[in-house]
């Protein structure tokens, strides 16, 4: 009982019950006319030091960074391929919609709420990945995933506290698959 109630405190802390973070739900790929295509869920949560930057006019920009690796047993896995995503997520207190930003492609939606908005956020469906006439018959493949807040693409002054502070230090856990040849 000692134990049990000697826990309790961390479960109500800060930081500790219900942390924010990101977490790819799934991802998948799909092979069409000789393109991989990438279809993923990815669920944001964001720190409330997060939320109040983007209430008041922050723009977040959230990295998703895709690789192509081909396993080898004896030697590090090869990367075959690189991909980064940038998207932006900016709430306009005027017209009182988010916007959420491919700064990719510049395709962008004005959305009502930041629920809809992350929503928006965290489905990507048809991205196109790889070239399958860059594959090797006979390897084995694997894609490797993940996703964080760019602290890099945040105003200057708020960097500073960002480097130092794990509210800030948004990220998921890499998710990976193997890419059916």
């Amino acid at each position: 009982m000692l134990l049990l109630g000697g826990l309790l405190p961390l479960a109500v802390m800060p930081g500790f019950a219900g942390a924010a973070g990101f977490k790819i739900k799934h991802a998948e790929t799909t092979l069409v006319d000789s393109v991989y295509w990438l279809d993923t869920t990815i669920d944001y949560d964001l720190s409330e030091q997060a939320l109040e930057a983007l209430d008041n006019g922050v723009p977040l920009t959230f990295l998703l960074e895709i690789d192509v690796l081909r396993i080898r047993d004896y030697v590090w896995d090869e990367d075959v391929a690189s991909l980064q995503q940038r998207y932006q997520l900016q709430y306009h207190a005027l017209t009182d919609q988010y916007l959420v930003k491919n700064l990719n492609s510049g395709a962008q939606h004005a959305l009502p709420t930041l629920g809809v908005a992350l929503s928006v956020l965290g489905a990507v469906l048809d991205l196109p990945i790889l070239d399958r006439k860059l594959l090797v018959p006979g390897e084995r493949y694997m894609v490797s995933m993940g996703v964080s807040l760019d602290i890099e693409a945040l105003p200057v002054p708020m960097r500073v506290i960002a480097y130092f502070s794990a509210d800030w230090r948004l990220a998921s856990a890499r998710y990976t698959w193997p890419l059916p040849f």
